[in-house]
């Protein structure tokens, strides 16, 4: 279950998928999250470990998403770039705990792509983000 306004689109008879939805349906303002990756809002990196990028990331995603009036709820679709998806794999515990410490149980449509890298050297992980705010 998700704390969304949003519904979450499930066709019947298919497998949940753990950790995102399959789609999401919502109505509303539309907000758009340009790639954040794992630097504070100097724009230093205090991390070099996926699972600390990550949540660095999603904090610059939802400090974003707080200036347009939103918060994580809203957010229907992510994309997220890994430069290695051998150490995603194996992070996905701690990457769990950087999401659920940043974004609760919100569960939106999302993608993961393994690139050959960022345009920040030392980026492991650049997010991006559409929120809706309901009318």
């Amino acid at each position: 279950m998700t704390d969304t306004p949003h519904r979450i689109l499930q066709p019947e008879g298919w497998a949940r998928p753990v950790g995102y939805a399959n789609g999401v349906e919502a109505r509303g303002r539309q907000v758009f999250v340009g790639g954040q990756i794992g630097w504070n809002s100097q724009c230093r990196f205090e991390v070099r470990d996926l699972p600390g990028q990550v949540r660095q990331a999603l904090e610059n995603v939802v400090a974003i998403l707080a200036e347009a009036g939103a918060g994580p709820e809203h957010v229907t679709t992510m994309t997220w770039y890994v430069v290695d998806r051998k150490a995603y794999s194996a992070s996905t515990k701690e990457i769990g705990a950087a999401w659920r410490a940043t974004m609760g149980r919100v569960f939106p449509a999302m993608a993961v792509v393994e690139v050959s890298g960022l345009i920040e050297d030392e980026a492991l992980v650049e997010i991006q983000a559409v929120a809706v705010v309901p009318d």
